[in-house]
């Protein structure tokens, strides 16, 4: 969400009338991101799924306090919730989410162990659209590092964390100048750009 918010700041967006962050929302009071957040001058709220007695009305709740800020584009960033399928599609095309892996590999949770369990020699992130199915929907931008020999799923994460930081911002960027393109059920980009990025070993600290 940092990595989000940076990005909209130096690209310039809000004094050019091009884009702004409407507001941050968690289901957390104690998300450091809120905190971020509000010494950004962004608006904030809270919507904790505790409150409600199930996830069709905390559902319910959430699109409203987003709708409540006119949102063209809503980006998820460390939401852990399962989002109900009337939820997604009332965002249909407009639900952004990323995942700690190279989908469709390693869906759900521990996707860092899980790629050391089963050996692989990259793994990444994938910037999504959401749909009702648990880390699904068309890929828009994938990233690859190289997994070493000597990495745990803490040093893997890290490195996957740095491409995150690169790919999320670039979708961003990607939407808010009209670029993506549906093909076929698949996304592409209007300019012709890579929608892959790779962290090569050269550039590992």
């Amino acid at each position: 969400m940092r990595a989000l918010v940076a990005h909209v700041q130096a690209a310039g967006w809000v004094s050019a009338n091009k884009a702004r962050v409407a507001a941050v929302l968690s289901n957390d009071a104690g998300a450091a991101g809120l905190v971020y957040a509000r010494e950004q001058g962004i608006a904030t709220a809270v919507v904790s799924h505790r409150d409600y007695a199930s996830r069709a009305d905390f559902d319910v709740a959430l699109r409203q306090q987003i709708d409540a800020y006119d949102a063209d584009v809503v980006l998820l960033a460390g939401f852990m919730r399962i989002l109900t399928p009337e939820f997604v599609a009332h965002y249909e095309g407009r639900l952004l989410n990323i995942h700690p892996s190279i989908l469709p590999n390693f869906k759900g949770l521990h996707t860092h162990q899980a790629a050391l369990d089963a050996g692989v020699k990259l793994h990444g992130a994938t910037v999504h659209f959401v749909t009702a199915e648990l880390d699904h929907g068309a890929y828009v931008m994938q990233s690859c590092v190289p997994v070493l020999p000597s990495d745990t799923a803490d040093t893997l994460a890290a490195r996957v964390l740095r491409t995150e930081h690169v790919i999320y911002p670039q979708v961003l960027d990607w939407w808010v100048h009209g670029q993506l393109l549906w093909q076929n059920g698949q996304v592409r980009v209007k300019n012709g750009a890579s929608q892959i990025y790779v962290l090569n070993e050269d550039s590992l600290d």
